[in-house]
């Protein structure tokens, strides 16, 4: 009896031919590379999402506006523009405000300490009102911490107390020579702790903007 010889066949069709290890390899490092791309774009675009909520933050924290106006000042009444800022910040965190002692504007000027800059710098046509014009209010702030640093002979702990206390307070406790353990007043020595970390605050954060550099 002649015996038929069946050539033994896969169970579901004929196997497919396996690729060479080179051609394995190609493909693995082809799926490694589009692997670490997409690992890289997904860490810049994290990277940038985190940096614009950080500059976000930092803006409401710490803002600054009408940086313009700043620069001219400082320029003119040889004032650092940190320090300018600072004290906005500290004073009205650059909102036009009117305190209930009467005080306005962006650096928080008194009708009486306006009249009293009006006279110094030879003005004579002051208006109230004319305090909520950001450009004009950091020209009479200006003015005047110019002429408090002058005053206490370039200490400016000396300088921000008194804009917040008042010169007369500020000569009772030593003048010119006073240092910030010397501020009697709790909520004026706050103050000018405020003012004094700010201003290094926006050395920092606003360098470019502030002209410091």
């Amino acid at each position: 009896m002649a015996y038929t010889r069946y050539r033994t066949m896969p169970l579901f069709g004929r196997r497919p031919k396996r690729g060479t290890k080179p051609a394995r390899r190609r493909r693995r490092r082809r799926l490694l590379v589009g692997g670490l791309a997409l690992l890289a774009g997904a860490f810049v675009a994290l990277r940038l999402s985190v940096d614009d909520v950080n500059d976000t933050l930092k803006e409401l924290t710490l803002p600054l506006k009408h940086e313009d106006v700043i620069r001219q000042q400082a320029n003119r009444r040889d004032l650092d523009a940190a320090l300018i800022a600072a004290m906005i910040y500290q004073e009205s965190k650059f909102e036009d405000r009117t305190s209930n002692a009467g005080a306005r504007g962006l650096m928080q000027i008194t009708p009486e300490t306006a009249e009293f800059i009006e006279k110094e710098s030879g003005g004579s046509t002051f208006q109230f009102e004319d305090l909520a014009d950001p450009d004009l209010n950091v020209r009479y702030g200006t003015f005047y911490l110019r002429y408090l640093i002058d005053r206490y002979h370039g200490n400016e702990i000396a300088a921000i107390a008194a804009y917040n206390a008042g010169p007369t307070q500020v000569d009772k406790w030593g003048g010119a020579e006073i240092e910030f353990e010397d501020i009697a007043f709790d909520e004026t020595r706050h103050y000018v702790e405020i003012v004094v970390a700010k201003r290094d605050d926006y050395r920092n954060r606003y360098e470019k903007e502030l002209g410091l550099r």
